[in-house]
């Protein structure tokens, strides 16, 4: 991670950092949306209707279809930060609104749902595995307290979700990464000249195909290439996450703009 970053820093400048920044924040702000809201009508829907047999059992469903709504909806955002931070030189994207106008042209609407098969293997159990890991480490986490009861109105303090954000992150993460190493090097298929400056391309043509050439070609470890930097960001950004909204829907709950279930 280390060289990596280095050398982009002497090859391209700092400001090759920040490459896909704005689909990047558009992709955020789109896939967090439909992702709560998604989890919220799936929770409350479930518990009035649905008998289910454990609460981690809940989460995770619902997490995962979640993350499948939130994935559909943001898709095009995703496969074009991919692009403009995968290209070399010269470039042939310029930014986000040329990208998507090349992409249709060139390759049709569909090339911006690039990878959508991997993707939707990838984020099913891993949302699944963040909801469900979440409330399992904030209920380890008041026992920690030594508080085993916890009435509706506790809340738990914002170093605890973003403790236990973090941790849920981390752990679903590890569990998906190679589908999502999977879904990064398809997205990258239609447009090779703009990466030969890299050395050799290799052409997939689908998930399995991809996962085969990858493990026959670079040995198993190769599916978990960038392991280490997807770990902190998914435990940063997964941890700021349930923070900030477990934070904002009990200000909405002590204020009476939403009832809590």
């Amino acid at each position: 991670m280390r060289q990596a970053g280095f050398r982009i820093l002497r090859e391209e400048s700092y400001r090759a950092l920040w490459k896909g920044h704005l689909p990047a924040q558009c992709l955020s702000a789109v896939y967090g949306l439909a992702q709560f809201r998604t989890f919220e009508f799936c929770t409350k829907y479930i518990h009035l209707n649905v008998t289910v047999s454990g609460k981690p059992v809940t989460d995770f469903l619902c997490g995962g279809l979640s993350g499948a709504m939130g994935t559909l909806a943001s898709m095009p955002f995703d496969t074009v930060r991919t692009r403009l931070v995968g290209q070399g030189e010269p470039k042939i994207y310029k930014g986000m609104v040329q990208a998507v106008t090349l992409m249709v042209k060139q390759e049709g609407i569909f090339s911006l749902y690039k990878g959508l098969t991997p993707s939707l293997l990838q984020i099913v159990p891993q949302t699944g595995v963040q909801f469900a890991s979440f409330r399992l480490f904030t209920s380890f986490y008041w026992i920690l307290l030594g508080k085993d009861k916890i009435s509706k109105e506790t809340k738990l303090p914002l170093v605890g979700n973003l403790i236990c954000g973090s941790l849920a992150g981390l752990v679903a993460k590890v569990v998906v990464y190679p589908l999502d190493l999977t879904k990064k090097r398809l997205q990258v298929q239609g447009f090779e000249e703009a990466r030969l400056h890299f050395g050799r391309v290799t052409k997939y043509s689908g998930l399995f195909h991809c996962l085969r050439r990858t493990v026959t070609e670079e040995g198993f470890r190769a599916i978990y290439k960038g392991l280490l930097p997807s770990m902190l960001k998914a435990m940063v950004t997964t941890g700021l996450t349930f923070m900030f909204y477990e934070e904002i829907c009990y200000i909405f709950i002590q204020t009476g703009l939403f009832k809590q279930k």
